[in-house]
């Protein structure tokens, strides 16, 4: 029997039972399908958690001052630990593992402008803050060393912050009023997505030189607050790879100066952004991991719906066995039959299962999704891992039905009723 007649036959048999093949057809493709969407959405949802990520700064480290809690060169443990000017300085110029470093000074003050007014937070930073926190320009320029070293009364503003002081109006070049104190507007800064942040988003906040706001703005004398006060210190990882050892360099030189040990964890609290990216890594790679398996199955729910499917054909065609046995047909012929009516089956529904699959994800990725929607992203894994396991089925499936109708003898298939 040729190949041609073999095929012929096999779609003769698809055609005389349309709404069985269908279903049939149905389980892969859907298995296919949903093998290759969710490992897409997993995948995803990794990639907008890592930008998600790095809208808030890049390998950053938030370093507060806290409390002692051992003792240390005479002195009691409990003592606060203030973090000052001086300490961002000697992190710039010691720890050769930081890469950028930046002192933030905040404070909530009054502005106004010649349209309205508000009450938004002022951060003083240095130049280099602005790159390590992916602060985008929408237009305007940044703050400049030049502006840091002679503390000059420019100010960046977030787009809420602009949005509220200079509504429907050009705000850069224009004079904005800080605790009666003008500051000219040098920069607008681009609507930042931002699903994580330490002291409110960055859109809310207006941008200066920090030593024109330590002399403009001093903090309140109060217990706590001495000269050089710092709120916190952020600086950003040279390597992703020495990062632990950033950390600890930055907690002993620290330590030398405060007088703490190093492995005191209580004197400094510090925010990690790439501990917790790697943690919400190994968390979604988990889910993809998960939705994987789950899609898996189902595409081999879809297999096993094939080997009832063609077990079921091969009980139906007994007689049809029998007589084709009867006037010569062999073992071999009827085994390749059968084979080959699986096979197509299992090969066409693969086939729609991909371009289903891959479509979708192609689809939702040029659509504009809610943010907590993620875009999928295509895995050659995944195509690769359907593949394999549509071959697996094919083989199971196919060959199990196709050696039982091989081994029917052509006596008890023409008395089968």
């Amino acid at each position: 029997m040729t190949f041609t007649e073999i095929f012929r036959q096999a779609f003769a048999t698809f055609r005389a039972h349309k709404m069985r093949t269908f279903l049939t057809m149905f389980g892969i493709v859907w298995g296919i399908a949903s093998v290759i969407l969710l490992v897409g959405l997993g995948r995803g949802f990794t990639v907008d958690q890592k930008k998600h990520m790095e809208t808030l700064g890049k390998d950053l480290v938030i370093v507060w001052g806290g409390r002692t809690s051992s003792q240390i060169g005479g002195l009691a443990a409990g003592r606060e630990i203030t973090l000052i000017i001086d300490d961002a300085r000697l992190i710039r110029d010691e720890c050769y593992l930081v890469k950028n470093v930046s002192p933030e000074m905040r404070r909530q003050i009054p502005e106004v402008s010649a349209f309205n007014s508000a009450n938004r937070g002022v951060v003083g930073m240095w130049p280099a803050y602005q790159d390590f926190r992916s602060l985008k320009l929408e237009s305007g320029r940044l703050i400049t060393d030049e502006d840091e070293r002679e503390a000059r009364r420019v100010v960046v503003l977030g787009s809420a912050a602009r949005q509220q002081l200079f509504s429907g109006q050009p705000a850069v070049g224009a004079m904005l009023s800080i605790k009666g104190i003008p500051y000219a507007v040098v920069g607008v800064l681009e609507k930042k997505k931002q699903n994580s942040n330490y002291s409110g988003p960055d859109n809310d906040y207006l941008f200066a030189p920090y030593s024109a706001v330590a002399r403009d703005f001093p903090p309140p004398q109060k217990p706590g607050i001495v000269k050089g006060y710092l709120d916190d210190i952020v600086f950003q990882v040279g390597d992703p790879e020495t990062h632990d050892d950033a950390v600890l360099q930055v907690r002993r030189v620290l330590g030398r100066v405060h007088h703490f040990d190093a492995t005191d964890k209580d004197a400094l609290f510090i925010w990690d952004t790439m501990e917790g990216a790697k943690l919400l890594e190994n968390i979604f790679g988990v889910v993809t991991l998960f939705f994987g398996c789950v899609a898996v199955v189902t595409l081999c729910l879809g297999g096993i719906g094939v080997m009832n499917i063609m077990l079921v054909s091969v009980t139906e065609r007994t007689r049809e066995i029998g007589v084709r046995k009867a006037v010569g047909a062999t073992s071999g012929d009827i085994l390749r039959q059968f084979f080959a009516e699986s096979a197509l089956l299992t090969v066409a529904s693969g086939g729609l299962g991909l371009a289903l699959g891959i479509g979708t994800c192609v689809a939702l990725g040029q659509l504009p999704l809610p943010d907590f929607v993620p875009h999928p992203i295509i895995s050659v894994i995944s195509v690769v891992l359907s593949i394999l396991t549509l071959s697996l089925i094919t083989l199971t499936a196919g060959v199990y039905p196709a050696q039982r109708a091989a081994e029917m003898t052509p006596v008890e298939s023409l008395r089968y009723e």
